[in-house]
């Protein structure tokens, strides 16, 4: 997952492959919730794992749930109904469906058994609304305060004390705000057994009805069958009782694949349909009837019952004219497809945007505009004109994971211009591993994949340099020593003689060489310190000379040039292998100043050394890389040169990153 403070986006131009959908926010975290309140042991499987589910998983420990995590499979021991904890201090983060659900669920049960809870979120879940839940709650006799501004989280439920609950009359919920307040009482009413039918009435017009289907079809799965009258009453039937199916599987996240549906209807040719699996015809989630929009404005599409096949039809895509209730989420991407549309793409009947993770018809608006689209927004609608001329832009995410997931997208315009997303690591919260599974099938245009190089004599500084300009982009780091080293470490360990150039040139072919942060991994070992140790070095010095191993070599270090960019550090970076990276960086450093770091270096790890001593060998070992045949060193003719003699990591991080942002095309953020 991406942590850095922004991700830039090189122009993309096709796609092609498979993608396999992580799995559904909505089903994870209503199955979890369930799981947590019914009797018996339920296994699930293919969990989303995310940030929404991590902290549901929090809240069902500090209810006393038992909780085995094993990869994507969860085992949750409920509570049937019963209270184990009876005081929590509960953190739900950003989850609406999570803060809605275990109010309604806690609400009751403390209020019934003498409970006493405390719920909360981060800032912006303060500011999304939830006094209609609590107002349908407080007559059945829940004890509600708010610890904040009324209306809103953070909340404390119950008091302590038990109190008899009211559930005989018919329960109000307004359904038009969002239906997050219906499956919260949904969900914990069916906890909470009743010897009569309970009657929830929907005021108004219930948005979002796909959404009230999934939570139906998994009470049902749940044991408890509620009957809907048009959705606008619900019963649930007298003596009713949450128990464990067992076993149950998430499907694939809808949501999540309309970005995969769209791209396959931008960048995937007729023949090669990107593919998407976890999802399809069989799907309960309502956001399935985003293919069918996306065929509307022109997309190929063929569905299978846990897959689809997108694949570029009409183009430019055809606007289209959507009452998007039942796709809130969903519709976003749409808004994003406009951009490759012909006409106005107008988005009505999404008035629940404004209370989400933020306000998406403002952001969606303000975001859309820095890319060049002419855009028209209202209470409960949006309209979106394509570019007349598309722009470089910075997409701000509002720590809404949905913004940063649909604006990739814009990364495939037709003027070949980069995009740069804000706080990224924002996509944890549905789909961490959102960018990686982008860019396996995604491919860049020509020579847009950015690289810079960082060159300099021995103990420079140039490998800590770079790998630290890596983290801070995002971008693949390539050590070119350690893949000399690497691959002298393959041969010593699988017993090749160091003549055989052959043999050497084959390992160097095959090296299974990873760069993580702080970390270099050989075929899946932690190898990080062992390249340093003497006699694997004195042994990649000889490897070095042969010419089959370094062609080998060659095109190993090619293959780290992969989206979104990459940072390469050694000698020859910037005039051999990566002779058209868009930034050269040559350290000139002082061999008195390298030998002073080299002996701190080697004296804090208790190694006897010798300053001057140090400083000749490196004066020596300058004179011999400036005057070897093969790519002596010498800094590149366009390089930046930076003399790091005085200068910390990071205020050559920043010397570096300064420069980056004078090539780049965004504007200061």
């Amino acid at each position: 997952m991406f942590t850095t403070r922004f991700l830039d986006l090189p122009p993309l131009q096709r796609a092609a492959g498979t993608v396999r959908l992580p799995g559904s926010k909505s089903i994870s975290n209503r199955v979890l919730l369930l799981a947590g309140l019914c009797a018996g042991s339920t296994r699930i499987d293919a969990l989303l794992a995310s940030d929404d589910t991590r902290v549901m998983l929090d809240a069902l420990r500090a209810l006393g749930c038992g909780v085995e995590h094993d990869g994507d499979t969860v085992r949750i021991d409920g509570i049937g109904g019963v209270l184990r904890a009876r005081d929590s201090d509960i953190f739900l983060g950003n989850s609406g469906t999570s803060t809605r659900s275990v109010t309604a669920a806690l609400a009751l049960l403390a209020s019934a058994q003498g409970g006493r809870f405390a719920i909360r979120g981060v800032p912006r879940m303060h500011e999304r609304p939830i006094g209609d839940l609590v107002d349908a709650l407080r007559p059945l006799g829940c004890v509600i305060d708010y610890t904040g501004v009324a209306g809103f989280p953070p909340l404390r439920l119950g008091d302590g004390a038990p109190h008899a609950l009211s559930l005989a009359e018919p329960i109000r919920v307004r359904g038009d705000v969002s239906s997050q307040f219906l499956t919260g009482l949904l969900q914990a009413l069916c906890a909470a057994s009743a010897d009569h039918e309970i009657v929830i009435e929907v005021v108004g017009e219930l948005i979002s009805k796909p959404y009230i289907a999934i939570t139906l079809n998994l009470l049902a799965r749940f044991g408890v069958v509620v009957r809907n009258e048009r959705w606008a009453r619900f019963t649930i039937p007298a003596g009713s009782r949450l128990v464990s199916p067992g076993a149950i599987q998430v499907e694939g996240d809808a949501s999540s694949a309309s970005y995969f549906v769209a791209l396959g209807a931008i960048a995937a040719e007729h023949g090669a349909p990107l593919r998407v699996e976890g999802m399809g015809s069989g799907s309960i989630q309502g956001d399935l009837a985003f293919v069918g929009a996306a065929q509307a404005m022109g997309a190929n599409v063929l569905l299978g019952e846990h897959w689809v096949e997108v694949s570029r039809g009409s183009w430019p895509l055809k606007a289209i004219t959507l009452d998007c209730n039942h796709i809130p989420d969903a519709a976003m991407t749409l808004a994003v497809m406009a951009l490759f549309a012909t006409g106005t793409t107008r988005l009505t009947n999404i008035a629940s945007w404004r209370v989400k993770e933020t306000d998406r018809i403002a952001a969606m608006a303000a975001e859309l505009r820095k890319l060049g689209a002419v855009v028209t927004e209202g209470a409960d609608f949006i309209e979106v004109n394509a570019p007349a001329a598309w722009r470089a832009a910075t997409i701000r995410t509002y720590d809404d994971h949905r913004i940063a997931m649909c604006f990739s997208l814009a990364a495939l315009n037709d003027a070949a211009l980069p995009v740069r997303i804000l706080d990224p690591q924002c996509v944890a919260k549905t789909f961490p591993d959102y960018f990686e599974t982008l860019f396996g099938v995604v491919g860049a245009r020509p020579n847009a994949v950015p690289i810079i190089t960082v060159d300099g004599p021995t103990a420079s500084g140039k490998g800590t340099l770079a790998s630290a300009v890596a983290q801070r982009l995002g971008y693949h780091f390539l050590d070119s020593g350690a893949v000399y080293r690497a691959t002298a470490l393959a041969a010593m360990r699988s017993g090749t003689r160091t003549d055989d150039e052959q043999r050497l040139a084959q390992l160097a072919t095959n090296l299974d060489l990873h760069f993580g942060p702080g970390e270099i991994r050989l075929s899946g070992q932690d190898v990080t310190e062992t390249l340093r140790l003497e006699e694997v070095g004195a042994l990649a010095s000889k490897v070095s000379a042969f010419p089959l191993v370094r062609a080998a070599l060659r095109t190993l270090q090619l293959s780290f040039h992969r989206l979104p960019g990459l940072v390469a550090d050694g000698r020859d970076m910037g005039t051999v292998i990566f002779p058209g990276a868009d930034l050269k960086i040559y350290l000139t450093a002082s061999a008195a100043t390298r030998a002073e770091r080299r002996y701190k270096q080697l004296i804090s790890k208790g190694i006897s050394a010798n300053i001057d001593s140090l400083r000749a060998e490196l004066e020596l070992r300058d004179a011999r890389d400036q005057t070897r045949a093969v790519s002596p060193l010498r800094p590149a003719a366009d390089a930046m040169l930076l003399d790091n003699s005085a200068f910390s990591v990071d205020a050559s991080v920043d010397a570096v990153l300064t420069a980056w942002e004078q090539r780049r095309p965004f504007k200061a953020t």
